[in-house]
């Protein structure tokens, strides 16, 4: 598996993406493949300022619900509209089109102590 080398990651497999103090969150590659078909994204957090590790959101399967845990503490701007209509972009683009949530950093310096591609991927081997 390939993990864009520019992002950040989590032990619970969410990726960040950082644009100034904005993170563009989702989850990983590994991850979907894990869940297996994506059928459904609920974020009821959106306009909300939360801690790193808060649950903000849901991501449901076809043969379970996994909670989604912020990487880094901020508020949550923005959930990904295309979700709505085509949850399986979360499997079939994890990267690009399948991103989850906006949100506006409180500390950037958090998203770099978060683990690189080559860290994540001796994660999950």
């Amino acid at each position: 598996m390939s993990y864009p080398e520019a992002f950040r990651y989590t032990k619970d497999h969410e990726w960040v993406s950082l644009d100034g103090n904005i993170a563009t969150i989702g989850v990983t590659d590994f991850a979907q493949k894990e869940l297996g078909d994506i059928v459904y994204v609920e974020v009821e957090t959106v306009g909300q300022k939360l801690e790193a590790g808060t649950v903000f959101g849901t991501v449901e399967a076809v043969k379970t619900v996994s909670d989604l845990f912020l990487p880094v503490s901020g508020t949550v701007d923005e959930l990904n509209p295309a979700l709505a209509n085509s949850p399986e972009l979360v499997n079939t683009d994890p990267y690009g089109e399948g991103w989850m949530i906006k949100m506006t950093v409180d500390n950037i310096d958090d998203v770099a102590a978060l683990l690189d591609a080559a860290g994540y991927e001796a994660l999950v081997g």
